[in-house]
């Protein structure tokens, strides 16, 4: 057992903070390690959860049990079968790891990171977090799905969160990330929406069916290096919507071939 702390105490008179990044769980192993995602959020204003196939199913009891009274999270969260359907709506995602990985995608620290997500989601767009399994985090193929890398400032020695301790870090620092920045812009450029995650990743299979069709993947051993390596740069262009159905509309006119002379 643990007793509580109420460290700056909690007023039930004023309204539930809700908004900011979605918090994405890929296959969460113990229901009581979600309830303490859901508490983390709630402590610093998030209320978007969404669960990838978790293994103990969904509703959980013990789930519940661990929010400690942030029933709001708990109830309002989502469940998915695959990371891709998780953030479909989204147009930019960051991947949580402590493990150097061999992309190239850019590596920002959690107030960094936040910061970016703030001006983001000022700016309508949809944002969210991914965090791995218990045990191992996420795959290289789950990173590939993200725009960037968010890893912790830790001991190197003991490197590794448990799924709550990260959930905490980057909701104590998107709250952070509220503040007035020092030193920010008095305008920007006319910001360009990046297209939801879901038009990017239908881009991602209309290309690949495309190159192996013409052989492309060669050798096949190979191909999932390939694979990681055209995600990664096509992740990386932060395209918008219009930019991707110019792409996709080139490669139709591709894979029709050259008109006879």
């Amino acid at each position: 057992m643990y007793e509580e702390v109420d460290v700056a105490g909690t007023d039930r008179t004023v309204e539930t903070m809700s908004g900011g990044p979605a918090i994405v769980l890929v296959e969460p192993q113990l229901g009581e390690n979600i309830g303490m995602v859901a508490r983390a959020m709630a402590n610093f204003g998030l209320s978007d959860l969404r669960i990838v196939n978790p293994r103990d199913g969904w509703p959980n009891e013990k789930a519940v049990a661990a929010a400690s009274r942030a029933d709001h999270v708990i109830e309002a969260a989502r469940i998915f079968a695959t990371v891709q359907e998780a953030v479909a709506d989204l147009t930019y995602v960051a991947a949580t790891t402590a493990r150097p990985r061999y992309s190239t995608k850019p590596v920002r620290g959690p107030d960094e990171a936040s910061a970016q997500m703030r001006l983001r989601v000022e700016a309508g767009q949809g944002c969210g977090i991914l965090f791995g399994r218990e045990r191992f985090g996420l795959s290289n193929e789950e990173v590939d799905l993200a725009d960037e890398i968010v890893t912790f400032p830790v001991n190197p020695a003991f490197a590794s969160l448990n799924i709550a301790q990260a959930v905490l870090l980057m909701s104590y620092e998107w709250m952070r990330s509220g503040n007035p920045f020092e030193g920010r812009p008095r305008f920007y450029a006319p910001d360009l929406s990046p297209a939801p995650k879901d038009d990017l990743y239908r881009l991602f299979d209309h290309l690949e069916d495309a190159l192996e069709t013409t052989g492309y993947f060669f050798p096949p051993e190979k191909r999932d290096v390939m694979v990681h390596n055209l995600r990664t740069m096509l992740t990386r262009a932060a395209f918008t919507e219009p930019e991707i159905r110019a792409l996709r509309g080139v490669i139709r006119a591709l894979q029709k071939g050259a008109p006879q002379a």
